[in-house]
Protein backbone atom coordinates (compact mmCIF):
# COMPACT_ATOMS: atom_id res chain seq x y z
CA UNK A 1 0.00 0.00 0.00
CA UNK A 2 1.04 3.74 -0.64
CA UNK A 3 3.65 5.01 2.06
CA UNK A 4 3.95 8.28 3.84
CA UNK A 5 5.53 10.20 0.66
CA UNK A 6 3.24 8.30 -2.28
CA UNK A 7 0.33 9.81 -0.24
CA UNK A 8 1.35 12.92 -0.09
CA UNK A 9 2.64 13.63 -3.56
CA UNK A 10 6.22 13.53 -2.48
CA UNK A 11 7.18 10.03 -4.54
CA UNK A 12 6.00 8.61 -7.54
CA UNK A 13 7.27 5.32 -6.87
CA UNK A 14 3.36 3.95 -6.83
CA UNK A 15 2.51 4.87 -10.40
CA UNK A 16 3.39 3.73 -13.70
CA UNK A 17 3.89 5.95 -16.48
CA UNK A 18 2.08 5.11 -19.74
CA UNK A 19 3.12 7.81 -22.49
CA UNK A 20 0.26 6.07 -24.74
CA UNK A 21 -2.22 7.68 -21.93
CA UNK A 22 -0.40 10.81 -21.86
CA UNK A 23 -0.83 9.60 -17.95
CA UNK A 24 0.76 7.86 -15.08
CA UNK A 25 -1.53 5.44 -12.95
CA UNK A 26 -1.15 3.43 -9.59
CA UNK A 27 -0.14 -0.22 -11.01
CA UNK A 28 -3.71 -2.02 -9.39
CA UNK A 29 -5.74 1.13 -11.02
CA UNK A 30 -4.41 0.68 -14.71
CA UNK A 31 -5.66 -2.54 -16.15
CA UNK A 32 -8.88 -1.65 -14.68
CA UNK A 33 -9.08 1.88 -16.75
CA UNK A 34 -7.39 -0.25 -19.77
CA UNK A 35 -10.62 -2.49 -19.49
CA UNK A 36 -13.13 0.15 -18.95
CA UNK A 37 -11.79 2.41 -21.44
CA UNK A 38 -12.17 -0.64 -23.47
CA UNK A 39 -15.51 -1.37 -22.62
CA UNK A 40 -16.52 2.45 -23.71
CA UNK A 41 -15.03 2.41 -27.20
CA UNK A 42 -17.03 -0.83 -28.35
CA UNK A 43 -19.85 1.81 -27.45
CA UNK A 44 -18.10 4.41 -29.53
CA UNK A 45 -17.01 6.11 -26.85
CA UNK A 46 -13.43 7.33 -26.40
CA UNK A 47 -12.29 7.92 -23.14
CA UNK A 48 -9.23 10.21 -22.57
CA UNK A 49 -7.79 11.11 -19.35
CA UNK A 50 -7.64 14.74 -19.13
CA UNK A 51 -5.43 15.00 -15.39
CA UNK A 52 -4.55 11.51 -13.32
CA UNK A 53 -1.44 11.34 -11.06
CA UNK A 54 -0.31 14.33 -9.89
CA UNK A 55 2.94 14.65 -7.70
CA UNK A 56 3.38 17.50 -5.15
CA UNK A 57 5.39 20.16 -7.03
CA UNK A 58 2.55 19.40 -10.04
CA UNK A 59 -0.29 19.95 -7.25
CA UNK A 60 1.20 23.41 -6.24
CA UNK A 61 2.27 24.29 -9.32
CA UNK A 62 -1.24 24.74 -9.88
CA UNK A 63 -1.99 26.11 -6.57
CA UNK A 64 0.46 29.02 -6.57
CA UNK A 65 -0.63 29.86 -9.68
CA UNK A 66 -4.52 30.38 -8.50
CA UNK A 67 -3.03 32.11 -5.69
CA UNK A 68 -1.48 34.48 -7.66
CA UNK A 69 -4.10 35.01 -9.82
CA UNK A 70 -3.04 33.81 -12.88
CA UNK A 71 -5.47 30.90 -13.38
CA UNK A 72 -8.70 31.79 -12.68
CA UNK A 73 -10.98 31.03 -9.98
CA UNK A 74 -14.67 29.75 -10.44
CA UNK A 75 -17.61 29.38 -8.13
CA UNK A 76 -20.17 26.83 -8.24
CA UNK A 77 -21.89 27.23 -11.85
CA UNK A 78 -18.59 28.21 -13.50
CA UNK A 79 -18.73 31.75 -13.15
CA UNK A 80 -15.31 33.63 -12.91
CA UNK A 81 -14.54 35.01 -9.01
CA UNK A 82 -12.39 38.46 -8.87
CA UNK A 83 -9.26 37.54 -7.53
CA UNK A 84 -8.79 41.12 -6.56
CA UNK A 85 -11.28 41.51 -3.95
CA UNK A 86 -10.56 38.43 -2.34
CA UNK A 87 -8.44 38.52 0.72
CA UNK A 88 -5.84 35.63 1.63
CA UNK A 89 -8.28 33.73 3.55
CA UNK A 90 -11.09 34.08 1.10
CA UNK A 91 -8.64 33.25 -1.45
CA UNK A 92 -7.26 29.80 -0.16
CA UNK A 93 -11.76 29.43 0.67
CA UNK A 94 -12.26 29.96 -3.46
CA UNK A 95 -9.40 27.93 -4.52
CA UNK A 96 -9.97 24.75 -2.35
CA UNK A 97 -13.37 24.66 -3.81
CA UNK A 98 -11.84 23.32 -7.36
CA UNK A 99 -8.05 22.49 -6.81
CA UNK A 100 -6.57 20.66 -3.39
CA UNK A 101 -4.14 21.80 -1.25
CA UNK A 102 -0.98 20.17 -2.62
CA UNK A 103 -0.53 16.92 -0.01
CA UNK A 104 -3.82 16.63 0.33
CA UNK A 105 -4.86 15.73 -2.94
CA UNK A 106 -6.34 12.85 -4.48
CA UNK A 107 -4.16 12.49 -7.65
CA UNK A 108 -1.29 12.12 -5.82
CA UNK A 109 -1.89 8.78 -5.03
CA UNK A 110 -2.74 7.66 -9.05
CA UNK A 111 -6.26 6.16 -8.21
CA UNK A 112 -8.15 9.48 -9.65
CA UNK A 113 -8.65 10.03 -13.36
CA UNK A 114 -10.18 12.72 -15.17
CA UNK A 115 -11.85 12.03 -18.18
CA UNK A 116 -13.32 13.69 -21.15
CA UNK A 117 -14.67 11.81 -24.65
CA UNK A 118 -12.72 12.76 -27.30
CA UNK A 119 -15.21 11.17 -29.90
CA UNK A 120 -17.44 13.78 -28.60
CA UNK A 121 -15.55 16.74 -28.69
CA UNK A 122 -16.22 19.11 -31.23
CA UNK A 123 -12.80 20.49 -33.51
CA UNK A 124 -11.85 23.75 -31.98
CA UNK A 125 -13.49 23.09 -28.44
CA UNK A 126 -11.93 23.81 -25.40
CA UNK A 127 -12.42 21.33 -22.46
CA UNK A 128 -13.14 23.09 -19.41
CA UNK A 129 -13.78 20.36 -16.96
CA UNK A 130 -17.29 22.03 -15.30
CA UNK A 131 -20.60 20.29 -14.72
CA UNK A 132 -22.51 21.77 -17.36
CA UNK A 133 -20.08 19.45 -19.91
CA UNK A 134 -21.63 16.41 -18.25
CA UNK A 135 -25.33 17.63 -18.03
CA UNK A 136 -28.26 16.69 -20.43
CA UNK A 137 -27.13 18.66 -23.77
CA UNK A 138 -23.56 18.94 -22.76
CA UNK A 139 -20.52 17.69 -24.83
CA UNK A 140 -19.84 15.09 -22.58
CA UNK A 141 -23.30 14.28 -21.74
CA UNK A 142 -23.56 10.32 -23.19
CA UNK A 143 -19.74 9.56 -21.68
CA UNK A 144 -21.39 10.38 -18.32
CA UNK A 145 -24.43 8.17 -18.81
CA UNK A 146 -22.24 5.76 -19.79
CA UNK A 147 -20.47 5.99 -16.85
CA UNK A 148 -23.62 5.99 -14.70
CA UNK A 149 -24.29 2.69 -15.65
CA UNK A 150 -20.50 1.01 -16.19
CA UNK A 151 -18.09 2.43 -14.12
CA UNK A 152 -18.64 0.81 -10.81
CA UNK A 153 -18.81 -2.73 -12.48
CA UNK A 154 -14.61 -1.85 -13.32
CA UNK A 155 -13.94 -0.20 -9.27
CA UNK A 156 -14.52 3.25 -10.21
CA UNK A 157 -16.69 5.93 -8.40
CA UNK A 158 -17.00 9.56 -8.52
CA UNK A 159 -16.01 11.56 -5.24
CA UNK A 160 -17.33 14.37 -6.00
CA UNK A 161 -20.76 13.67 -7.18
CA UNK A 162 -22.56 15.81 -5.49
CA UNK A 163 -21.52 19.16 -3.54
CA UNK A 164 -21.34 18.54 0.31
CA UNK A 165 -19.86 21.55 1.66
CA UNK A 166 -16.35 20.71 0.31
CA UNK A 167 -15.04 20.48 -3.55
CA UNK A 168 -18.01 21.63 -5.77
CA UNK A 169 -18.96 18.70 -8.07
CA UNK A 170 -16.79 16.92 -10.00
CA UNK A 171 -18.19 14.81 -12.51
CA UNK A 172 -15.32 13.86 -14.74
CA UNK A 173 -13.13 12.76 -11.44
CA UNK A 174 -13.22 8.88 -11.42
CA UNK A 175 -11.57 6.92 -8.57
CA UNK A 176 -10.35 3.45 -8.27
CA UNK A 177 -11.63 2.21 -4.74
CA UNK A 178 -9.86 -0.67 -3.81
CA UNK A 179 -6.22 1.33 -3.48
CA UNK A 180 -8.17 4.96 -2.91
CA UNK A 181 -10.51 4.11 -0.01
CA UNK A 182 -7.28 2.32 1.71
CA UNK A 183 -5.24 5.43 0.95
CA UNK A 184 -7.97 8.04 2.34
CA UNK A 185 -7.89 6.07 5.57
CA UNK A 186 -4.07 6.37 5.51
CA UNK A 187 -3.96 9.94 5.28
CA UNK A 188 -3.96 11.30 8.35
CA UNK A 189 -4.11 15.31 9.40
CA UNK A 190 -0.93 15.24 10.77
CA UNK A 191 0.40 13.37 7.65
CA UNK A 192 -1.48 16.54 5.57
CA UNK A 193 0.33 19.38 7.97
CA UNK A 194 3.51 17.61 7.64
CA UNK A 195 3.87 18.09 4.00
CA UNK A 196 2.14 21.76 3.89
CA UNK A 197 4.95 22.85 6.89
CA UNK A 198 7.83 21.48 4.86
CA UNK A 199 6.71 23.27 1.02
CA UNK A 200 6.68 26.68 -0.39
CA UNK A 201 3.17 26.82 -1.09
CA UNK A 202 1.62 30.13 -1.21
CA UNK A 203 -0.33 30.46 2.20
CA UNK A 204 1.03 28.28 3.43
CA UNK A 205 0.51 29.64 7.42
CA UNK A 206 -3.35 30.85 6.64
CA UNK A 207 -3.24 26.80 5.36
CA UNK A 208 -1.88 25.58 8.48
CA UNK A 209 -3.81 27.46 10.69
CA UNK A 210 -6.78 26.32 9.55
CA UNK A 211 -5.46 22.84 7.91
CA UNK A 212 -7.83 20.39 10.36
CA UNK A 213 -10.83 22.14 8.55
CA UNK A 214 -9.89 21.79 5.07
CA UNK A 215 -8.62 18.22 5.75
CA UNK A 216 -12.47 17.25 7.33
CA UNK A 217 -14.65 19.59 4.70
CA UNK A 218 -11.91 18.68 1.41
CA UNK A 219 -10.16 15.57 1.87
CA UNK A 220 -12.25 12.92 3.68
CA UNK A 221 -15.79 15.19 3.15
CA UNK A 222 -16.40 12.34 0.39
CA UNK A 223 -19.36 11.46 -1.44
CA UNK A 224 -20.14 7.90 -0.69
CA UNK A 225 -23.23 7.38 -3.45
CA UNK A 226 -21.05 6.04 -6.40
CA UNK A 227 -19.40 3.48 -3.93
CA UNK A 228 -22.48 0.75 -4.12
CA UNK A 229 -21.38 -1.99 -6.54
CA UNK A 230 -17.88 -0.98 -6.86
CA UNK A 231 -15.72 -3.97 -5.45
CA UNK A 232 -14.59 -4.05 -1.79
CA UNK A 233 -10.70 -1.84 -1.00
CA UNK A 234 -8.57 -4.60 0.03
Amino acid sequence: MLNELELTGRARSHVVQRDDLGAALQRDTMEPFLAMRAAAAREGLAIEIVSAFRDFAAQQKIWDRKFRGERPLYDANGNVVDHARLNDEELIDAIVCWSAVPGGSRHHWGTEIDVIDRAAQPEGYRVRLLPEEAAPGGVFHRLHRWLDENSASFGFYRPYRAYRGGFYPEPWHLSYTPVSAVALNLLTPELFADAVRASSILGREQVLSRIDRIYHQYVTNIDMHDLQGCPPAV
